[in-house]
């Protein structure tokens, strides 16, 4: 059986930047858990990460990130660079891993995938998981054409998220930077 979903938000605008995530597990066609903890803040709670993907993968790089964010004094880019060669080394000994993560500072967001690579988005927002392509398309109308808060568009993008993904609940948690 495999677990599924997710959906992870970001938002950055006014200076504040806000992750949004459903709380879900599913496993093959039930719903295993609801309340699940995708959302986590590092480094002195300056970063904050929201994964989606497999877990024990997912805390093995976050518990890398950390480690590099402290080596490199908080700065992101680099720690995210140099976690991304460390980790494409050791995936390529395990042959691949599915994990996907939002992390962003308050000044900067990035995407790591599971093989290693790391993408700063165009737009200052972004989605992953299951429900992402829901989420993100809400989030571009509401970020384009209205003046809500990082908060507010994160939150009315999951809820529709969660109308039309199975894998994506409206159980929700938030986190801001």
């Amino acid at each position: 059986m495999e677990f599924r979903g997710t959906t992870i938000v970001a938002v950055k605008r006014g200076g504040k930047t806000v992750f949004g995530a459903d709380s879900q597990a599913t496993m093959d066609t039930m719903i295993f858990k609801d309340g699940v903890k995708k959302l986590h803040k590092i480094y002195n709670d300056k970063v904050l990460v929201g994964f989606a993907g497999a877990v024990a993968p997912a805390f093995a790089v976050l518990r890398m990130l950390e480690e590099n964010l402290n080596k490199y004094s908080g700065n992101l880019q680099r720690a995210l660079v140099e976690l991304s060669s460390g980790w494409q080394n050791l995936n390529a000994m395990r042959g691949g891993v599915e994990v996907m993560m939002i992390v962003a500072n308050k000044d900067d967001m990035y995407i790591f995938t599971g093989d290693g690579m790391v993408t700063k988005p165009n737009d200052d927002f972004v989605s992953i998981g299951s429900g992402s392509k829901y989420c993100l398309g809400a989030a571009r109308a509401l970020f384009e054409n209205t003046k809500l808060s990082p908060r507010e568009i994160a939150e009315k993008a999951l809820n529709i998220a969660s109308d039309y993904c199975i894998y994506t609940n409206n159980h929700l948690f938030f986190e801001e930077v």
